[in-house]
């Protein structure tokens, strides 16, 4: 492996810890209890450029993934694939692909509507004149 030089910089371990902790959801503290180390440890930990392969492989397996993952991962590459796959499922800026299209007619579904409306109305006005009726029968057989 060639040595590490400006041109080829060190990938930073702990800010890679921290981007998969934070894209998972999980709290320092939370990762702290997990690895039986303080919160204050893990902020340290996520400063640093370089962690012990013990270490990652603690928060390795904390993380539920493999050291190789936490070694590869890649802010960019996560971004690229949430914005890919978004893409992808709305049917994004390709010119081929899935698309979304209206199943039913939505002027139909409103008629539809519209009529149901209707006849709760008119159900209602029949139940008002029954109501009505009665009450008039009640007063006359007083």
């Amino acid at each position: 492996m060639p040595p590490k030089t400006a041109a080829t910089p060190q990938p930073h371990m702990g800010r890679k810890i921290e981007g998969i902790r934070t894209i998972k959801g999980i709290k320092q503290d939370t990762l702290a209890k997990q690895l039986g180390v303080s919160k204050s440890t893990v902020s340290r930990i996520e400063s640093s450029e370089t962690i012990d392969d013990d270490m990652l492989q603690k928060i390795a397996n904390a993380l539920e993934m493999t050291v190789e993952a936490i070694e590869n991962f890649s802010e960019e590459r996560v971004i690229n694939n949430i914005q890919n796959n978004y893409d992808n499922a709305t049917g994004g800026p390709q010119l081929s692909g899935p698309s979304c299209t209206n199943t039913f007619n939505p002027l139909e579904k409103y008629a539809e509507a519209m009529e149901e409306n209707k006849k709760l109305y008119e159900r209602m006005l029949e139940m008002e004149r029954e109501k009505i009726k009665y009450l008039e029968e009640l007063l006359k057989k007083k």
